[in-house]
C-alpha cells in the first residue's frame, strides 16, 4: 500500500517509515508538517494517509483540519488519524463527513506492533476503526436527538455496537442472533434516524455518530470492522 505520513516528531516518523517499510508498505512521502500536504497528496497519489492532530506551526489542530480538508477534496482517500489527544470537536465533524476509511488511534494505546499493521490494511482495505477511548470522549458531547427515542431497546444495542465499529457478524455473536436479524434492525435503525444510503456507505459512521452525540453507552474496547 501507499501511505504518506505527516507528524512532526522525528523519531515516531522515521519509526513508522520504518515499521511500515519492514511490512512492505511504500511509503510515498513522511512530513514534519502539513504545509505541503495538499501538494503532496497530488504528487504522490497514497492509498492511506496517516496524520497526527497537533502539527506545527501552533500544536493545536492543523493535523485534524488538514485530515478535514484531505476528506473533502478526495473522499474516497482512508484516512488514519494517530495522535495523543482527542480533538473532539474536529473529530466529531471529521467522523460526520462525507468520506471512506477512517481511523482514529491514540499513540501511547497503541501497544502492539501487528494489531497495528492490522489496523493498517483494515482502513486501507475499506474499514473504520476507533480507540475505545476517542468513543468514550466523544460520549461526553451530548445533545438530544428525538429520531433516537424512535428506536426500540434492541435497535438501540445494534446501534451501540456499530458505534464501536462492529460488523454483522461480530453484532451478531455479540447478541447471540443470526446476522439476517441483526441486518433487518440495521435497517430499522437508518429508517428511524432518517439516514438515506449514499455512495460512500456512511450511513453506519452516522448513525454512530448520532449514538455517540445523544451521549449512547460503549460496550466494549478498541474494535474496528470493515463496514
Amino acid at each position: 500500500m501507499r501511505i504518506l505520513i505527516c507528524e512532526d516528531s522525528v523519531l515516531l516518523r522515521e519509526g513508522l517509515v520504518r515499521l511500515l517499510e519492514d511490512a512492505r508498505h511504500e511509503v510515498v512521502a513522511a512530513l514534519p508538517d502539513a504545509t505541503a500536504l495538499d501538494e503532496t497528496v497530488a504528487q504522490t497519489d497514497p492509498q492511506l494517509c496517516i496524520l497526527d492532530v497537533r502539527l506545527p506551526p501552533t500544536h493545536t489542530d492543523e493535523g485534524i483540519r488538514a485530515a478535514l480538508r484531505l476528506r473533502a477534496a478526495r473522499p474516497d482517500l482512508p484516512v488514519l488519524v494517530l495522535s495523543q489527544y482527542v480533538e473532539e470537536r474536529y473529530a466529531t465533524e471529521l467522523i460526520a463527513g462525507n468520506g471512506g476509511a477512517l481511523g482514529y488511534l491514540l499513540k501511547d494505546r497503541v501497544a502492539d506492533v501487528s494489531e497495528f499493521l492490522e489496523t493498517i490494511a483494515q482502513i486501507g482495505a475499506g474499514g473504520t476503526v476507533f480507540d475505545s477511548e476517542v468513543v468514550a470522549q466523544l460520549l461526553s458531547r451530548r445533545s438530544r436527538d428525538e429520531r433516537m427515542l424512535r428506536l426500540t431497546d434492541r435497535e438501540a444495542t445494534v446501534l451501540a455496537l456499530i458505534a464501536e465499529g462492529k460488523s454483522n457478524h461480530a453484532i451478531a455473536r455479540a447478541l447471540f442472533v443470526t446476522e439476517g436479524s441483526v441486518e433487518k434492525h440495521i435497517t430499522a435503525v437508518f429508517q428511524k434516524l432518517e439516514l438515506e444510503q449514499d455512495e460512500y456507505g456512511n450511513r453506519r459512521v452516522l448513525a454512530a455518530l448520532a449514538h455517540l452525540e445523544h451521549g449512547g453507552t460503549q460496550t466494549g474496547t478498541q474494535t474496528g470492522e470493515p463496514r
